[in-house]
């Protein structure tokens, strides 16, 4: 694992890089916990422990990270870990893939997610993208909305399978910069 880089505070929230095994952990742990607390009302705990496996387990965010580029950003207050999102920079298309964003339950509603938007926002004028993009599970209702505020248009839908006899039914969301 590398070192750990400087962590950016944006009006009292610290937005730090996930780069050593401990965060990682802190991480999947948390992951686990938000994904059981939000995707009930849309999913089976089956597929949520599922995908939480596939994707969010200690092993699938080192994976992710190490070997495709993929940078996880702790969002903290403080020391405490409130949450977290992954990016990926994709420079042929110009853009940044939003591939998590993660606030645990009472945390929602602060306009947390309105700061890592911005923090997105900024590192794709520093790099010239033209665009923020993501999928959202098509009955994510409240995370949608969220997005249509931020300026996120529905572009089109995907159904992927995941394996395991599960799908991800989503909406492919951008927004331009």
């Amino acid at each position: 694992m590398m070192k750990s880089d400087s962590q950016l505070i944006i009006n009292g929230l610290n937005f730090t890089p996930v780069v050593m095994e401990d965060e990682i952990k802190k991480v999947a742990a948390a992951a686990t916990k938000i994904w059981h607390e939000h995707f009930t009302a849309i999913l089976s705990s089956e597929q949520i422990d599922y995908m939480v496996d596939k994707f969010q387990s200690e092993k699938a965010i080192t994976n992710q990270i190490e070997t495709s580029s993929y940078r996880y950003y702790m969002i903290r207050v403080e020391e405490k870990l409130i949450g977290y999102f992954a990016i990926k920079e994709e420079e042929p298309e110009k853009s940044l893939f939003l591939s998590k964003l993660y606030l645990y339950k009472e945390y929602r509603g602060y306009g947390i997610a309105s700061k890592a938007f911005e923090f997105m926002t900024d590192l794709c004028r520093q790099k010239g993208y033209h665009k923020i993009w993501l999928t959202v599970n098509r009955y994510n209702e409240n995370t949608i909305k969220v997005y249509e505020k931020k300026g996120f248009i529905k572009v089109r839908t995907q159904v992927a399978d995941i394996g395991n006899g599960f799908v991800m039914d989503d909406y492919i969301m951008e927004k331009t910069i």
